[in-house]
């Protein structure tokens, strides 16, 4: 594939270029390179070569181009996560990146990038994750050694699969409403790596999916030692259990699970946190992300290439990103998460050049590697959500004792003037949605975050420009652009596909 340059694994090349931009129908509108029977034969010859494709599909999640530099793997979704709700603010246009996703004018134009950009990562993703689990069983192993690293990275295969069918129908589906059998449309669930068109499946057999191959990751990953936090371990799966149990408001298995994944996962201490959220190896908060390899990264595609405050380009310079200013705000100055964003955008510790323009509650919460180096290290998951996610559950559950527990914990660690948790009810879960709010901001929560709450957008009253947003300040939450539409070209492909209204 044209976009894939330095790889490092020689195997992991052979099934990137082959099948990364494949995905659920027909591909003859999608870029394809040519390979050989052997080449792919030689991918599944070895315990090591078959591990060497999870190793390429993790570097496709920092750095897989879709059609321009702002389509980079997990992390350009993740601004676009972001982009779209209200905490994330833009405060000028710049050089227009993102601007038409904060405009909420990608997701209904079926015929635009952005609106096929997730869809061809996510399928590209499963469908290596597919030809892992179906290819696996066969790979010879000489050893103990040798079994292992097949059941592990079949393991990592199913949550592969699991993580992107959950981003897939989130973004393209409708909301899962807990409590009711969720026959809406959500996404074509594809186990096997072929082209045969397939119709949309519910919410409800996604969802089904997702937790079957959960199941399988766990029992395969369970003890496990990674090699790096960028792989898949039992306490990332954990993670991702909580996630998707509070999606579906399995509220028990969601405290439970997130209390699990935090175990050895120690929250950073004030110091830290003020580091620039750039030492995924260093920092035991951190339970799953990447590490961009100095030599491997895209310089004005990397996520610190928009997301920075120190980074030298056109975007950083003209249009750094802010934070909701009402959400700022909420929260007193010995709150240590203030501390990333600068009320006045003047960032005097960062001693930026006159050339930066400065604009109000800016954000220094990412520093890149360098000016010249774009670099930040991708946080997919942080202990700090999972004390979140335990608090919330709890709370909805009834069990506010327990839940206020793991709330302070977390809330005392950022502010040590915080006296504890004294709202109840439905105001103190506001106190748990709004401390995420800002715990998260820049880590591609935001939409998913107001889907799975059934909340409308709001950002009035703030500091977003008209200018920036179009006007586009509110969006009540029956409106039909809370689900992107299906991309044409998976429409012209598949002639069972039903897109979504308009």
């Amino acid at each position: 594939m044209k976009n894939l340059k330095k790889q490092y694994i020689k195997w992991a090349v052979v099934l990137s270029s082959v099948f990364t931009a494949m995905i659920s129908c027909q591909s003859d509108y999608l870029e394809t390179d040519p390979t050989t029977a052997a080449s792919e034969d030689a991918a599944y010859s070895s315990a090591s070569n078959l591990m060497a494709i999870i190793n390429g599909m993790h570097r496709d999640m920092y750095y897989r181009q879709n059609d321009s530099q702002g389509q980079n793997g997990q992390g350009g979704i993740m601004i676009m996560m972001d982009a779209i709700g209200e905490d994330l603010v833009f405060p000028s246009t710049g050089n227009g990146w993102y601007i038409s996703t904060v405009r909420w004018q990608d997701q209904v134009n079926e015929s635009s990038s952005y609106v096929f950009y997730p869809y061809q990562f996510y399928y590209a993703l499963i469908r290596n994750a597919n030809l892992v689990i179906a290819n696996g069983p066969s790979v010879p192993v000489a050893n103990a050694a040798d079994a292992n690293t097949v059941k592990l990275a079949i393991g990592e295969a199913h949550a592969f699969r699991a993580f992107c069918y959950y981003m897939l129908v989130q973004i393209y589906g409708k909301r899962y409403v807990p409590g009711i059998v969720n026959s809406q449309l959500g996404v074509p669930i594809r186990l096997v790596a072929n082209e045969i068109p397939l119709e949309r499946n519910t919410v409800e057999d996604v969802y089904t999916q997702i937790n079957n191959d959960l199941n399988e990751a766990s029992t395969r990953l369970a003890a496990s030692k990674r090699l790096t936090k960028s792989h898949f371990d039992d306490k990332v799966i954990l993670g991702l259990r909580a996630r998707i149990a509070l999606t579906q408001g399995n509220y028990a298995l969601a405290a439970a699970s997130a209390k699990l994944a935090r175990t050895d996962y120690p929250l950073m201490d004030n110091t830290a946190y003020t580091a620039g959220f750039n030492n995924l190896a260093g920092n035991n908060e951190w339970i799953w992300g990447a590490t961009i390899i100095a030599d491997q990264g895209e310089t004005f595609s990397n996520f610190g290439a928009y997301m920075s405050r120190n980074f030298n380009s056109t975007n950083i310079r003209q249009a750094p990103k802010a934070i909701n200013s009402k959400l700022f705000l909420m929260f007193p100055s010995t709150d240590v998460r203030t501390k990333n964003f600068d009320p006045s955008g003047a960032h005097t510790s960062l001693a930026l050049p006159s050339t930066y323009s400065k604009f109000a509650y800016t954000s220094q919460k990412f520093l890149s590697a360098s000016f010249a180096d774009s670099r930040v290290d991708l946080p997919y998951m942080r202990a700090a959500e999972m004390y979140l996610i335990e608090a919330e559950a709890l709370a909805r559950l009834g069990n506010e004792t327990d839940s206020k527990t793991v709330f302070n914990l977390l809330a005392k660690n950022r502010n040590t003037s915080y006296a504890g948790a004294s709202t109840t009810g439905n105001a103190y879960i506001n106190e748990i949605l709004n401390s995420r709010r800002l715990e998260l901001w820049g880590e591609g929560f935001r939409l998913l975050d107001l889907k799975r709450l059934n909340q409308g957008l709001d950002r009035t009253g703030a500091n977003h420009s008209s200018v920036v947003t179009n006007n586009l300040m509110t969006v009540p939450n029956t409106d039909p652009r809370w689900e992107f539409l299906i991309p044409r070209t998976e429409i012209n492909a598949n002639p069972l596909i039903v897109q979504n209204p308009l």
